[in-house]
């Protein structure tokens, strides 16, 4: 077929420019309450809708280490209008002015400039058309200015991000870090995971002898021929992969989509029968009346939890129209009513079975293994290959990590256990503690995932009815009380 009548293109650049107004014009309101609830501050987020608008919010929370205890989704139609009940690491009321006004200058456009500028808008509408000024406030900087960094990919010339997936086994990281100390360079911030046999991390490493990025691109070369190497495993059929890029990214959202891009989800671990009650339970219904399907999930809470679930609906395109999350007791529930991106619901038994195995996935990358090590700056200089090296000379394995050495202050979390899978003394510890001359290495309370109760295929649809009216009513009741 040819191209379409050039009027029929024209009605519908009219009809996308005016939608890009509209939503610039409707700029975000964000009302913080430390009245309503007595155990939590409410945070109620108003904007125009658009796909992945939740996980900024999300995103954003969590980065300012917030802990979502319930929220209350609405984002049907045109309009996003989300509750969300947290408190700060220590389970009480966010009072600290400074992150108050952090999260209202994220979400919150200045009245009197949009004013101004719907005004030079319109003047500029009667004299030409503006597409393409219009289209520049169409990105997610003019409603997000803080976010755009976190989520997307900046130029930088401080770091150089290299991402790394393939087969996890012991001693990995430490032989990583050799790799980049032998190349003159060393890791200024990681974070990594585990998963399913699979490794996917993040390192932030810079030059040592400029102190920022590596700019020759037969240094970056070698390093990729020899990290490569190392990940490669013996009988692994997926190929390690290694990417280099001159720029900053968010670590976590960034690891999920590589490690469903590495398809861990996909490998189910042997477990015993004791230990399978602790994965999660996610179950999928269709609610044929509004044409939805309804996703409910329970596991153990943590922190991060919601942002983890949230970020793979939004990375496997899925929209979320209305949802409710709570926690109590150390069980967290999330349920959410889904629609594909062509509004339709899932009918394909194989996309729902992998969307299950993807959420329980993206629970489990997050959830800790092990031991939890804390490491702050002593009075000695240490480089991260040296403790990887001792943990691995020393029979463990790490599950996750999250290293910072930027600053001042460095601080590195590992979570390690045995590579024969039995629990880690508290006698090895000291006895690395003494090896590397490191008396701020400290273990620290660890809890490992409690099993949740289990759904009950008797009462599913009671349970599902139930929880759409109390979320729907609920959800009113606090928007209406700041109207």
């Amino acid at each position: 077929m040819g191209n379409p009548p050039e009027q029929e293109v024209e009605v519908e650049m009219d009809e996308d420019e005016f939608s890009k107004l509209i939503r610039w014009m409707n700029s975000p309101r964000v009302v913080i309450d430390n009245d309503y609830c007595s155990d939590a501050t409410v945070i109620r987020v108003d904007c125009v809708n658009k796909h992945g608008i939740l996980l900024q919010v999300v995103q954003v929370l969590t980065d300012l280490n917030l802990f979502i205890r319930k929220a209350y989704i609405t984002s049907d139609g045109s309009w996003f209008m989300d509750v969300f009940n947290v408190t700060d690491r220590d389970g009480n009321k966010v009072l600290d002015k400074e992150v108050i006004s952090y999260i209202k200058k994220v979400f919150v456009v200045c009245p009197l400039y949009s004013l101004l500028m719907f005004r030079v808008i319109i003047g500029m509408i009667c004299f030409v058309r503006c597409c393409i000024f219009v289209q520049s406030l169409e990105s997610d900087a003019f409603f997000f200015p803080e976010v755009q960094n976190s989520v997307g990919a900046t130029a930088s010339s401080k770091h150089t991000l290299i991402e790394l997936t393939g087969s996890d086994r012991p001693g990995l990281l430490s032989e990583v870090c050799a790799v980049l100390a032998n190349q003159s360079c060393h890791v200024a911030k990681a974070e990594l995971w585990t998963h399913n046999s699979r490794v996917a991390a993040v390192l932030h490493v810079i030059d040592e002898s400029t102190k920022g990025a590596i700019e020759d691109p037969q240094r970056l070369s070698t390093i990729k021929e020899r990290v490569c190497h190392v990940l490669g495993g013996d009988n692994d059929p997926r190929t390690a992969t290694m990417s280099v890029s001159m720029g900053l990214t968010h670590p976590e959202r960034r690891l999920h989509q590589m490690m469903f891009d590495d398809r861990d989800y996909e490998k189910v671990v042997t477990r015993e029968i004791v230990q399978d009650n602790s994965r999660p339970k996610v179950t999928l219904m269709n609610c044929s009346k509004k044409e939805y399907t309804v996703v409910i999930l329970r596991s153990k809470d943590r922190p991060k939890l919601l942002f983890d679930t949230v970020c793979t609906l939004t990375d496997m395109q899925y929209v979320v129209h209305h949802g409710t999350v709570s926690s109590d007791e150390g069980e967290a529930y999330q349920e959410y009513f889904i629609r594909n991106a062509d509004g339709l619901p899932i009918s394909d038994e194989d996309e729902q079975r992998r969307l299950i195995q993807c959420l329980e996935a993206a629970i489990e990358r997050r959830a800790s293994e092990g031991v939890a090590l804390e490491l702050r700056k002593g009075e000695r200089n240490f480089s991260l290959s040296e403790i990887t090296r001792v943990f691995r000379e020393n029979g463990l394995t790490i599950r996750r990590a999250e290293i910072s050495r930027e600053g001042a202050e460095v601080v590195d979390n590992f979570y390690v256990s045995e590579t024969s899978g039995t629990p880690v003394s508290p006698d090895k510890i000291d006895s690395i503690r003494e090896q590397l001359g490191l008396p701020s290495l400290t273990m620290k309370q660890n809890h490992p995932l409690q099993p949740a109760n289990p759904p009950e295929v008797v009462s599913a649809v009671s349970l599902f009815f139930a929880n759409l009216f109390r979320a729907s009513f609920q959800s009113f009741r606090l928007i209406g009380s700041y109207s």
